[in-house]
């Protein structure tokens, strides 16, 4: 019978838990001063949609491109902060369940970054040229450099958020809260959801850029159904 590794004092397990903390924050630390230089760069890429950004306070240029670097250098250093969170959850888990989690979290790790680069790359520059078609002789657009980069990171975050849905239900599916069938029943009413859930996240009321949320979604959701089909049969076996 397969059998974890042997278990370690709680001191022990605080120690290696603060070792890898510390080992977390120097890669990232040392990855967002490496970016550093390039941060005037990833500005300039991040500001085409908009054209020019400002910034209204002494200090506001220098703060958001220390918090851009500390982005980056996470986004960067992420593969190696994940692996360190596995090497220690890993000593408490069978051969079976270390496979599990391993394959889940380098899914979630790849839908992640397929979320997050399909926002910045379609949806972000045609959401902020909608947005800025608001203004007029009377409403000029001053985009400060802050608030550009705060509405930036949210939005990538959030579409890198919607693209775990067929892991979320791939878990559900495998713990048996819902059932492949369910999902295949109800698929009109989750193609409705979809587009309403669509139509309220794009910042444009044109159909182009609903679907350009609302076709990512349709391809997981069906995905998904797959996925838990895939999952039962496995259970079965």
């Amino acid at each position: 019978m397969p059998q974890r590794d042997e278990p370690l004092p709680l001191l022990a397990h605080l120690a290696e838990l603060r070792r890898r903390i510390i080992l977390s924050v120097c890669a990232i630390g040392i990855a967002g001063i490496l970016v550093y230089p390039y941060t005037d760069l990833v500005i300039r890429s991040l500001a085409k949609p908009v054209g020019k950004l400002y910034f209204i306070g002494p200090v506001e240029a220098f703060w958001t491109k220390l918090k851009l670097a500390f982005f980056l250098g996470l986004f960067i250093s992420l593969p190696f902060v994940l692996f360190q969170i596995w090497g220690f959850i890993q000593r408490g888990l069978l051969p079976k369940e270390r496979r599990t989690v391993l394959g889940l979290t380098v899914i979630s790790y790849l839908l992640f970054m397929v979320g997050a680069a399909f926002c910045y790359f379609l949806i972000l520059p045609i959401g902020v040229r909608f947005l800025l078609a608001y203004g007029s002789e009377v409403l000029v657009p001053m985009i400060t450099i802050s608030r550009y980069l705060a509405f930036v990171s949210a939005l990538v975050f959030a579409f890198g958020s919607i693209f775990q849905l067929p892991l979320i239900v791939g878990f559900l599916s495998y713990t048996g809260i819902i059932k492949a069938e369910d999902l295949r029943k109800h698929w009109r009413l989750a193609v409705v959801g979809i587009f309403i859930i669509a139509g309220a996240l794009t910042p444009g009321p044109d159909v182009f850029s609903q679907l350009l949320m609302a076709g990512p979604l349709l391809v997981l959701y069906f995905f998904s159904i797959w996925l838990a089909r895939f999952l039962e049969r496995r259970q079965k076996q």
